[in-house]
């Protein structure tokens, strides 16, 4: 749904999209969003690189529909320049943007969807709870979000109660 709150008709809207899914697929800070460069995108791998905490390189898998939409970010929407960032501002003079401009997108396609005001941090934990729903493992998600304890890794996954009823056994005894 706030996918939807992306206008993919304008230029504005493609790059928002392609930021979204890099936030609710995989996970990302939208500082690591905002400090991809066009050399860390490895194409014909399907990968990416990305800047943790402490300035740590990961290699992530690219999902087919998250690389489609950078690619149609890239090619029709971002603006000309010599700048290195994937993702630039669309008024002049086009810097790249900052992690604050990040979570304003992810605000401004919130309000347009009419789901109330979301920050991008949100979208991690959304992210968490998708892989497990999907059937990853916590220390398969815990990989993905890069985390060193899977205590941390709990606390973004958020439990689906419904989804746990279906695997816990009756309580010996009850009707």
């Amino acid at each position: 749904m706030l996918l939807a709150g992306c206008d993919r008709d304008t230029a504005t809207g493609r790059r928002d999209y392609a930021i979204m899914l890099l936030l609710c697929r995989i996970g990302l800070h939208a500082g690591e969003v905002a400090g991809l460069h066009l050399s860390d995108m490895h194409w014909s791998a399907g990968e990416f690189v990305v800047r943790g905490k402490g300035n740590h390189l990961a290699r992530l898998p690219l999902p087919v529909d998250v690389g489609e939409a950078v690619v149609d970010y890239l090619r029709f929407a971002r603006p000309a320049g010599n700048h290195s960032a994937v993702f630039l501002g669309h008024k002049a003079p086009h810097d790249p943007m900052n992690s604050s401009a990040l979570s304003s997108a992810v605000a401004r396609a919130a309000r347009k969807a009419g789901l109330g005001k979301i920050h991008a941090h949100r979208l991690r934990h959304t992210a968490a709870t998708q892989m497990l729903r999907g059937g990853a493992s916590l220390a398969e998600v815990g990989m993905v979000l890069r985390h060193q304890r899977q205590m941390t890794t709990a606390i973004y996954a958020k439990v689906d109660r419904e989804a746990l009823r279906g695997i816990t056994r009756a309580w010996p005894g009850a009707l």
